[in-house]
């Protein structure tokens, strides 16, 4: 009998680009800031406008982070959600008209506590009407992906013609609260107050879903969810109710990004949450359906490009980002983090 042949294990060498593959799109918004950097001559004008597109990156992240999960978790593609940014946007502004004296006030402390009861308002009123939404429009639809896109923009026509008999036709203008107006000066670079605040509020909305997806037992249901719907339900869960709460929550988070944009904008109009919308889903797309993390990179890509390009060539500004979703889209087909669902 012959010996066996001997050999040694050894262990296959991944490339350079296996190595960082999962972390490129990590790297993606540093590397914009660097490139806006070396673009624009001027370091105050790139400090300006980087803290403005971080700014913008936020909100659109909280607008559209709850589109991802509810297209992830219960694989709908609700077209209606523009619907629940310009419902919050109304309610929280009317709270906040209500609340004048605490508005006007040169205080910080009141002008924040009116600020975080209409937030509460908007999220309440848009969380109910998620649920309603979710159980008229959207359940008996579930599965058939022509109809919801028919269905779910129905439902944004008929809620903007609500908005439009309640609150009229005509824009309204708003201003923001006294402590949150003007600017502070870093650098030579003139900061606006409300969008550093826009940039603390959107960071603690994406540590809360991290934590809450990563460290709590319901994200754990929820990311089962997502990647293997049919063994959570095998295990015992009832997943329909998770799929109501995911959509309440969604809805919510939309609610507070309407109210944040409409601040950010000043002005709000019954079509504001249809015209985010286009933004919201290059977002979505970009960063990979059911995915937070990619919706935040994405978020943060899409306000920067805007900003940036906006400032160096106006011109080309209504088309960079739809060249930004193109370019990622040809590098990663699905998405920069893409959650992968069993079929």
């Amino acid at each position: 009998m012959s010996a066996a042949p001997e050999h040694a294990p050894r262990m296959a060498q991944l490339s350079l680009g296996d190595r960082l593959g999962p972390w490129m799109p990590l790297l993606l918004v540093p590397v914009l800031v660097v490139l806006g950097f070396l673009a624009i001559p001027s370091t105050s004008s790139w400090l300006t406008l980087t803290v403005s597109g971080l700014a913008m990156g936020m909100m659109i992240f909280i607008m559209a982070s709850g589109l991802t999960l509810v297209f992830g978790l219960m694989d709908v593609i609700n077209f209606g959600h523009g619907a629940f940014v310009s419902v919050g946007a109304f309610v929280g502004i009317s709270v906040l008209l209500l609340m004048g004296h605490m508005v006007e006030a040169p205080s910080l402390v009141l002008n924040l506590t009116a600020v975080l009861v209409a937030v509460i308002g908007a999220m309440a009123a848009t969380g109910v009407m998620g649920w309603a939404f979710e159980k008229v429009i959207v359940k008996p639809v579930y599965g058939h992906h022509l109809k919801q896109i028919l269905v779910t923009m129905g439902g944004l026509i008929v809620v903007e013609q609500l908005i439009i008999v309640l609150w009229g036709p005509e824009e309204i203008y708003i201003t923001r609260p006294e402590a949150l107006q003007g600017a502070i000066t870093f650098a030579g670079a003139a900061l606006e107050k409300y969008r550093l605040v826009a940039v603390v509020v959107g960071l603690a909305v994406f540590a809360a879903m991290r934590f809450v997806l990563r460290r709590t037992k319901i994200g754990l249901i929820v990311r089962a969810g997502v990647q293997n719907g049919e063994m959570v339900q095998a295990l015992g869960y009832r997943l329909r109710l998770v799929f109501i709460g995911v959509f309440i929550a969604g809805s919510a988070l939309a609610g507070l990004g309407g109210v944040m944009w409409g601040l950010y904008q000043e002005v709000i109009t019954a079509h504001m949450g249809n015209q985010a919308m286009i933004l919201i889903f290059i977002v979505v797309i970009i960063g990979g359906l059911g995915s937070v993390e990619g919706c935040f990179i994405g978020a943060l890509l899409v306000g920067l490009m805007q900003n940036y390009v906006a400032f160096l060539e106006p011109k080309l500004a209504l088309i960079s980002n739809i060249g930004l979703m193109v370019a990622i889209l040809m590098w990663r087909p699905m998405g920069m983090i893409p959650v992968v669902k069993a079929k």
